[in-house]
């Protein structure tokens, strides 16, 4: 008897690469819509008393530089753990997880270090949105950074718990990072260089 060949294997699903993609989109319309009143606020406040940033407010730049720089090594190592991912290596991809979520531990710890150095009250007593808006800013920046460090031991639960086919995870994993680096860059970019 004549039977037709088998019909050929449904394409992958692409589900996390599809979420990690429109958390990317959202979070990106989410810094950026922060981002833009921040620069409201700041050309009102300029256009009216001539200074954005409060009197006795310093902003420090070496934390602030070091955040920065900290997600090339993020950048780096999200990517190396999508390529020993790709090779099957077990325990390069547990090091680049690993080692992804202590820099964002080190941005958090360098965050902090930006908070207690300029002592910045959120209720500023000269009717200036500045501080309020600094910390709606770099708190909801801290909030994505907490999501990305809970992605990177997700990431590693699944795929080092025995789920090696699923390199999906992992490359979502550096999609979600990608966009982090993108959106801090334009985060220190506009609060902690234009000032």
């Amino acid at each position: 008897m004549l039977a037709l060949p088998p019909a050929p294997a449904p394409a992958p699903r692409r589900q996390l690469f599809v979420g990690a993609s429109l958390a990317a989109a959202a979070g990106a319309m989410l810094v950026g819509g922060m981002l833009a009143l921040w620069l409201r606020f700041r050309n009102e406040a300029i256009a009216s008393t001539g200074r954005w940033v409060p009197e006795k407010i310093s902003i420090p730049e070496v934390p602030s530089n070091i955040m920065l720089l900290g997600f090339v090594g993020i950048c780096v190592f999200a990517q190396w753990a999508v390529y020993a991912a790709r090779r099957d290596d077990k325990q390069h991809v547990g090091v680049a997880l690993g080692l992804t979520a202590l820099l964002g531990l080190a941005f958090i710890n360098a965050q902090v270090a930006v908070y207690v150095q300029m002592e910045l009250p959120i209720n500023d007593t000269t009717g200036s949105a500045y501080g309020v808006m600094f910390y709606a800013v770099t708190g909801t920046m801290l909030a994505l950074v907490i999501v990305g460090m809970v992605f990177s031991f997700v990431a590693a639960f699944r795929y080092l718990g025995g789920r090696t086919n699923d390199r999906e995870i992992v490359t979502a994993h550096a999609i979600y990072w990608y966009f982090i680096a993108v959106a801090f860059s334009m985060l220190w970019f506009v609060v902690y260089v234009t000032k």
